[in-house]
């Protein structure tokens, strides 16, 4: 645990006690904070509590006697409109910050000399794959490095600050929103596509939290950048015109005169001005496809930048055995594969599945984002026949109708059933059934993790169906 000083002896709210907002509590009550610690969600009050937490309703408090406000990332900031209890805080004066800000203020607190180096990751897809990527990476390589923020483990439950330690750490919008002082060595922005857009009052503010990855660097700090879309283009090249700090361009589709390039498979390491081939991608199991080529070169230019040789860093590409939920396949029977994309919860996501893969039985559904499928509507012909579920399944058919066959499932369970028939029975050469469902997962299921196990446990039971021999 990163325990938090900063307000010994003082009043903090605490309002949200996910994952986040607990290890927050624990960290401030750790430094001698007075911690009022409060979840609307009786079952996540009862979790902090048998945690060591004490419950206070901060809705009947006075606020006058509050330092801060530390708000979970998953409550309303800004927008759709502020949360009542950020503006009780407003209000009164209170300011509101998140975990990621408390962390930030802790190394800052540390002498220059005895900071840990820090690697954030952001981006609308491949955060949470890179974030481990490079962890996984360092870890190879022998360095001390602790993997956390949006992934995994929150960033104060992460192990205590020292000079010699690498943190890693995956950050939201939602987060970055949250953050003043996060000042990252290494800063990563892979891509950007609308997502969140309620969250952020559109396009503009979404983009304008993500950008706070950048703002405390300095000249002797790294920003890698993707550019393989037209907002992190023009963020690289804005960067490198006024921003303090060095950027480093990496891209899956160009040859960059410049940067670190993943192009048809091939990795080239060209930050000198002079293209150096460091391997083959196909030898990298975990790393198929064109995102996953970004996430690749994104992660050797954070490690080229922490100083690690170009060798060093291939052999970590090649070991990295991948994350759960993303293009994972978690079963062969009667010849057909079943892939796990469950993470894909934008149509941006569920593209890079649906172009990696052909005779797709593709399970697509939830709760849909504003664009839809619709931009996936080139990639439809790898498409053999599609099993829709959840809120979506109607707007989906509609979408699919005169381009791809379509049976609107309701459940998970019927739609895998449905589709392992269909694929088996088809005659198809190396079949996929994809859970790649382009939507949030709410309406049916926890959260995106919920879905995919869901998924896994439906494809061990299924028993493939006999063929009858030909006449």
């Amino acid at each position: 645990m990163i325990r938090i000083t900063e307000y010994a002896g003082r009043d903090v709210a605490v309002y949200g006690l996910g994952r986040t907002g607990l290890s927050a509590a624990l960290a401030l009550k750790a430094g001698g904070a007075r911690v009022h610690a409060w979840d609307d969600n009786e079952e996540m009050r009862a979790r902090a509590e048998a945690a060591g937490i004490a419950l206070s309703d901060i809705n009947k408090r006075d606020w006058q006697t509050f330092a801060a406000l530390v708000l979970s990332p998953g409550i309303p900031y800004k927008f759709p409109q502020p949360h009542r209890i950020v503006r009780m805080a407003e209000m009164t004066g209170v300011p509101v910050i998140g975990d990621m800000e408390l962390f930030a203020r802790a190394v800052l607190a540390l002498p220059e000399r005895g900071r840990p180096k820090i690697i954030g990751i952001t981006g609308t897809n491949g955060k949470s794959t890179t974030t481990m990527l490079i962890g996984h990476i360092l870890k190879e390589a022998g360095r001390d490095v602790r993997v956390g923020g949006n992934i995994g483990t929150g960033v104060l439950d992460l192990a205590a600050l020292h000079s010699n330690a690498v943190y890693v750490l995956e950050l939201s919008s939602y987060q970055l929103d949250l953050v003043k002082s996060l000042r990252c060595n290494v800063s990563v922005m892979l891509n950007l596509s609308p997502d969140h857009l309620d969250r952020h009052g559109g396009m503009e503010g979404y983009q304008a939290a993500k950008m706070r990855i950048f703002q405390n660097q300095t000249p002797q700090d790294v920003a890698v950048v993707g550019f393989d879309d037209i907002y992190t283009q023009s963020i690289a090249i804005g960067l490198s015109a006024s921003g303090p700090q060095q950027v480093t361009q990496i891209s899956s589709t160009y040859t960059l005169g410049k940067g670190v390039s993943a192009v048809d498979g091939c990795l080239y390491d060209n930050l000198n001005g002079k293209a150096q081939f460091i391997g083959k991608l196909e030898d990298c199991p975990a790393l198929q496809g064109r995102h996953n080529f970004q996430n690749a070169a994104a992660a050797y230019a954070a490690c080229r930048a922490l100083g690690l040789d170009p060798g060093v860093i291939m052999a970590g590409l090649k070991t990295f055995p991948g994350l759960a939920h993303r293009m994972e396949t978690v079963g062969v029977l009667g010849g057909v594969r079943f892939v796990n994309d469950s993470k894909a919860t934008n149509a941006q996501a569920a593209e890079q599945a649906l172009r990696s893969f052909r005779n797709i039985y593709w399970i697509a559904g939830g709760v849909a984002k504003a664009e839809g499928i619709a931009p996936l509507a080139p990639l439809f012909p790898h498409v053999t026949k599609a099993y829709l579920i959840g809120q979506a399944e109607e707007a989906f058919s509609a979408a699919l109708q005169g381009k791809v066959p379509a049976q609107v499932c309701g459940t998970l369970e019927r739609a895998v059933e449905m589709a392992f028939r269909d694929a088996q029975s088809a005659g198809d050469a190396a079949p996929v059934v994809l859970l790649s469902p382009a939507c949030a997962s709410f309406d049916q299921f926890k959260d995106y993790e919920h879905r995919g196990d869901v998924f896994r446990n439906l494809v061990k039971s299924l028993t493939p169906t006999p063929m009858k021999a030909s006449a």
